[in-house]
């Protein structure tokens, strides 16, 4: 039987791998037995990498709090446990950006926190505040009945969500152009 070499399917292969290993150094980016094994490492420590990311901005997160919290007179534990009770659902990514950008905002939310701890009613000025943002949010993707809309403009999503409103059937199996003429 003849011999098959690879041709050019094991050099484009090998050519990817090397590719991949551009910028290592010594042997490692002009090699392919060494290049393929760095290459192999490289894509576990990035595995591994991408989970340990999440647990380092999670810390780095809960330190900004904590200082914020230790300039407001209370230990992180007790602001988040205080948060908590008042029924007040904010992640700590948020929470240490406004820590770091409002200081008066996450003072007010420290208070609310004490409150919650004490067994007093939170404020209603901050949680007012935060549901304002988000009926703004609402308001912006449901379009008022009053005012004529123009249907082609929105997406089909939009589009199937104000059929469901006004309760016309067969909405979820139509397209575009029959949600527009049903709508109107």
């Amino acid at each position: 039987m003849t011999r098959v070499k690879g041709g050019s399917v094991a050099k484009n292969r090998r050519r990817k791998v090397l590719k991949q290993a551009k910028g290592y150094f010594g042997s490692k980016h002009r090699l392919f037995k060494t290049a393929q094994e760095q290459v192999f490492h490289s894509g576990k420590y990035a595995y591994r990498d991408r989970k340990n990311n999440k647990r380092n901005f999670r810390k780095l997160w809960i330190t900004r709090i904590n200082a914020g919290c230790r300039a407001n007179d209370i230990s992180y534990s007790k602001f988040i446990d205080g948060l908590n009770k008042a029924g007040i659902e904010v992640n700590r990514k948020m929470l240490s950006e406004v820590a770091i950008d409002n200081p008066t905002l996450f003072a007010s939310y420290v208070q609310m926190a004490k409150d919650a701890i004490d067994g007093k009613a939170p404020k209603k000025e901050v949680a007012t505040e935060t549901k304002a943002v988000k009926e703004e949010k609402t308001e912006k993707k449901a379009p008022k009945a009053e005012e004529k809309v123009d249907y082609s403009k929105l997406t089909v999503a939009e589009l199937k969500e104000i059929a469901k409103e006004k309760g016309i059937e067969g909405y979820t199996s139509m397209k575009k152009a029959e949600l527009v003429d049903a709508l109107k």
